[in-house]
């Protein structure tokens, strides 16, 4: 069965200038292909072949390129944003999607399988499902722990793991209750709206790869990393 993704491209990519000053930080290019064409193509691999570009920025160089998505196999179209939205506003502006569907940041670099995710989600009767990952940070100082002006204990750069978003959800429709209409309205302003009204979205922990290439560090790994395993 056909399924529906939404892929977020409308950022300006001010984190990963001077790359994105002329170009669309989907288009910035890992290997042979854009970012936003290797997820794309991933899509297609699990069975998502309606895919809805959110564009703002250099919104007509990536309509340019992608078109209505036959070169893909894929129904490609485009909702176009006056103002910038954040990664949930966009979601008010499209109006035929369907009771669960997937959407995503156009800048990640991963190994997910979409279509278990998806699954997890329907089979969990989930509203919001998010993709998880583990990410370790490490700190590029000595730590102190202080207590009444006193050193108790300290740490020489230590690393920290957090289970961090992948910018990769599964969504159920009844969740644009909560989204404002033509709001400036993120991930985390949703977040907060659904536990304070006790929704309490559903995590599955990936363990494969992820990194997002709006930092530059990131980019330059996974610029070292990609291989055409990806897709």
């Amino acid at each position: 069965m056909s399924k529906r993704a939404i892929i977020l491209a409308g950022g300006k990519g001010t984190r990963l200038r001077p790359y994105t000053i002329t170009l669309p930080k989907p288009l910035v290019p890992i290997g042979d292909y854009p970012i936003l064409e290797i997820i794309l193509k991933q899509l297609k691999n699990y069975g998502f072949e309606h895919i809805t570009l959110a564009v703002n920025h250099l919104a007509e160089i990536i309509q340019a390129f992608f078109g209505d998505g036959s070169k893909w196999g894929l129904k490609i179209d485009y909702s176009n944003e006056d103002k910038p939205l954040s990664t949930m506003g966009p979601l008010k502006l499209i109006q035929d999607l369907p009771e669960n569907f997937l959407v995503m940041n156009g800048d990640v670099l991963t190994d997910l399988n979409y279509e278990e995710l998806y699954q997890y989600h329907i089979d969990n009767n989930s509203l919001f499902t998010i993709s998880s990952y583990t990410r370790n940070e490490k700190i590029d100082y000595g730590v102190l722990d202080i207590n009444d002006n006193k050193l108790v204990n300290f740490r020489e750069k230590p690393t920290y793991n957090f289970d961090v978003s992948m910018g990769i959800y599964i969504i159920n429709r009844k969740v644009l209750n909560y989204i404002p209409e033509n709001t400036f309205f993120g991930f985390d302003h949703l977040m907060l709206t659904l536990l304070n009204n006790m929704i309490y979205p559903l995590v599955k922990k990936h363990d494969g790869f992820w990194l997002d290439i709006g930092r530059p560090d990131d980019y330059a790994t996974a610029i070292e990393k990609f291989n055409n395993n990806f897709i």
